[in-house]
């Protein structure tokens, strides 16, 4: 199966709590990132995310459109989050949404993983192109 390795960098914005969406409990924030690499693409999403009042348990979904290439083949896909940390275990799923390829992209699949160290932001996308 073909890897696309590389770094990249993501800004939050957070946006104001919705009452008729959980209030406070859930945070909602929007997702700025550009990706480096094998993926050379930026990205926009929104991320929802809930703590708790142990220390290091929280859970999040998010889903963001990515716009460039991958290796070379240009177009766009979405990426669809789970994550859900126990007592500071981190368990994650980030898929490429099915059928979500437009342009070289079309008929995508894959599965990243997302490496966090010192601050910085790391990615191996494992995935099939037609």
């Amino acid at each position: 199966m073909p890897q696309a390795t590389g770094t990249f960098e993501v800004k939050t914005i957070p946006q104001p709590p919705e009452d008729s969406a959980g209030g406070t409990a859930i945070g909602r924030l929007l997702l700025d990132k550009r990706f480096h690499g094998e993926l050379d693409a930026t990205s926009v999403g929104t991320m929802l995310g809930a703590r708790t009042p142990v220390q290091g348990s929280a859970g999040y979904v998010a889903q963001e459109v990515v716009t460039g290439t991958l290796n070379g083949r240009a177009g766009s896909f979405v990426l669809q989050h789970y994550g859900v940390m126990t007592k500071g275990e981190l368990e994650q799923i980030v898929t490429v949404v099915p059928d979500s390829g437009t342009d070289q992209l079309t008929g995508l699949s894959g599965k990243m993983t997302i490496i966090v160290e010192n601050g910085a932001h790391t990615y191996r996308l494992d995935y099939i192109l037609p």
